[in-house]
């Protein structure tokens, strides 16, 4: 008599468990890594651009970017920009040959305090992502949660029908300016607001629920889905795993390669930890901003004023080093 056979008990990866609580989407402007990890959505900045534009792998395209800024620029100045815009387009269309969903391609963060610019600037990337064959819908055009940036994404959303993501955002107030406006998207960062409490605190470590990054994330979701905003939430800028565990449920999560491959080797258990029903719930009271009481609230929060001018320098910064690549290609 023949024993009776056990069922094989299918093990799940942790990142399949979160994919389907959350939208993942893969912070990285490495395509092989997207293939790999396979996100919905992806997202690059100027940082992530510069460490790829310096592998040969990605030369053909800074070579079609320079191309192309030869062609439509009357000096080196203007041949520079518009092969920084070309290079911004060509790594968004190559990703969206990958993922099935959007990209976000990121506005020049020294235009963060100049609300026409930016506006001019997503209009152009837009465009040349129109020329290119790629619908605008799958386009997320990313910009600096400042007043200006907030306004650029008001117009943009409202008169063009462009959707934004609200980058190097800190604080509750810029989070609800930012749904005051009725952008489509917002991306909290998480690890770096543990980085700057870690620097300036005594506590030195956090438990993930803890987490000053996570905290500050998850009241965001749940002011959002107590008062119906349209604006969803992408946590963003993680350094390990705990804190991806906390905000399962979020809308989106954007994940670095290294926590996307930790996950996947992970058959830990996954809960959903924000839904909306709990968010209801919440004692949180509505509040609406102008821009006076913005910058004020801004100014109180040390934290959210510290790290969003340096997040600002920083991407400043690596958009400068990436001008100089350029330019160096397009004189040669």
């Amino acid at each position: 008599m023949s024993l009776p056979q056990c069922k094989k008990v299918k093990i799940t990866s942790s990142l399949e468990q979160l994919k389907a609580l959350t939208i993942v989407v893969a912070d990285t402007g490495d395509f092989q890594a997207m293939e790999q990890f396979k996100p919905i959505d992806a997202t690059t900045n100027p940082s992530l651009i510069l460490a790829a534009a310096g592998q040969k792998k990605y030369a053909h395209l800074l070579d079609k970017a320079v191309q192309y800024g030869k062609k439509v620029g009357s000096n080196l100045e203007e041949k520079t920009e518009a092969a920084i815009d070309m290079t911004c387009v060509l790594f968004g269309q190559e990703i969206l040959n990958i993922i099935p969903g959007r990209v976000s391609t990121e506005v020049d963060a020294r235009l963060s305090f100049d609300k026409e610019r930016s506006i001019e600037k997503a209009k152009k990337l837009i465009s040349l992502y129109e020329e290119a064959g790629i619908n605008k819908e799958r386009i997320l055009i990313k910009l600096a949660s400042t007043w200006e940036g907030i306004q650029a994404a008001k117009e943009l959303e409202e008169n063009y029908g462009i959707h934004c993501n609200l980058t190097l955002l800190f604080s509750f107030a810029q989070a609800v300016a930012c749904a005051e406006a009725g952008v489509t998207l917002i991306s909290p960062f998480v690890g770096r607001i543990l980085d700057w409490y870690v620097s300036n605190t005594d506590k030195k470590s956090f438990e993930a629920a803890d987490d000053p990054g996570v905290m500050s994330v998850t009241k965001i979701y749940n002011y959002y889905k107590k008062f119906n905003y349209k604006t969803v939430v992408m946590g963003a800028s993680f350094r390990n795993i705990g804190e991806i565990h906390e905000l399962a449920g979020c809308d989106l999560l954007t994940i670095s390669p290294k926590l996307l491959e930790e996950l996947e080797k992970s058959t830990s258990l996954v809960k959903k930890v924000l839904n909306k029903e709990a968010a209801e719930k919440c004692d949180l009271e509505k509040i609406n901003l102008n821009e006076a009481e913005f910058r004020w609230l801004l100014n109180e929060d040390i934290m959210a004023t510290d790290k969003l001018s340096d997040g600002i320098r920083k991407f400043a910064v690596d958009m400068r080093k990436l001008e100089e690549l350029l330019k160096e290609k397009i004189q040669s």
